[in-house]
């Protein structure tokens, strides 16, 4: 299992927030745990520094592009860069220094996989610089696809099938547990029993961290296929778990 790290934008600053709580024209409705006065170069930087290859930058809304740019071309070739990703702007984000292009809601059109929209994608990224997000909220007992700022269900759920359906067309898949993202009160157990079993593709979680022992949670529970993200919880971003520990933590485990 790898340590993946990220970097969350929010009008061009390093935050955390509680998933879900971003909505279209609505800053009352954000739940913010925490904001940096470090540049998104700063932190691209110190994972740069320790060898962690694999993470992501996300845009949550507009406004993020320059301070994306700033941390992909701090660590080139070391990120993968996610939010609004089309057609039309995969390449200039590619070409800015990430390693891959993130993507969910361009290729779930109104709540289903629209294969036309991936082939119009993968001609210009190719499979293996596209990562499939497929972040996902629990309703009637499965996890379903979230779109659009994790507002909207699909009709897909994540299960053994989608993931043998959507490999053929990816290099890896991203999975934010929405329903705990960014609250530090346990992760989604099943959901990474899920990926640790049935993911045929290299697969990052994240959401609900709380303890370093996580790391050893997910580590067994996803055997030891199923990589992890840490947000909130890490104490570069606020939080109570050591960024040094999980270092540390990494280099005894690898």
């Amino acid at each position: 299992m790898k340590f993946r790290p990220c970097i969350d934008l929010h009008h061009g600053k390093v935050v955390q927030i509680v998933g879900g709580s971003l909505q279209d024209n609505d800053t009352e409705s954000l739940q913010l745990n925490f904001s940096s006065e470090r540049s998104p170069a700063e932190y691209a930087r110190l994972y740069k520094q320790d060898g962690f290859t694999g993470g992501h930058v996300v845009s949550l809304g507009e406004g993020n592009t320059a301070a994306a740019k700033q941390a992909l071309s701090a660590y080139p070739g070391g990120m993968q860069y996610g939010g609004g990703i089309n057609p039309d702007n995969a390449e200039e984000f590619i070409s800015a220094g990430a390693s891959h292009v993130i993507v969910t809601s361009y290729v779930f059109n109104a709540g289903k996989i629209d294969l036309q929209r991936m082939e119009a994608l993968l001609e210009v990224t190719g499979r293996d610089q596209l990562v499939l997000d497929l972040s996902c909220r629990w309703r009637d007992d499965a996890y379903y696809v979230v779109t659009d700022r994790w507002q909207n269900f699909t009709e897909e759920k994540v299960s053994p099938t989608l993931l043998e359906k959507l490999a053929v067309y990816c290099a890896e898949f991203l999975v934010h547990g929405v329903d705990v993202e960014g609250r530090q009160q346990g992760i989604e157990e099943d959901l990474i029993s899920l990926l640790g079993m049935y993911s045929p593709l290299p697969v990052t979680y994240a959401g609900g961290v709380r303890h370093l022992s996580d790391l050893d949670l997910v580590q067994s529970l996803g055997q030891d296929r199923v990589d992890l993200t840490i947000g909130s919880a890490l104490d570069i971003f606020g939080g109570k778990v050591a960024y040094a520990d999980v270092l540390a933590w990494v280099k005894a485990n690898s």
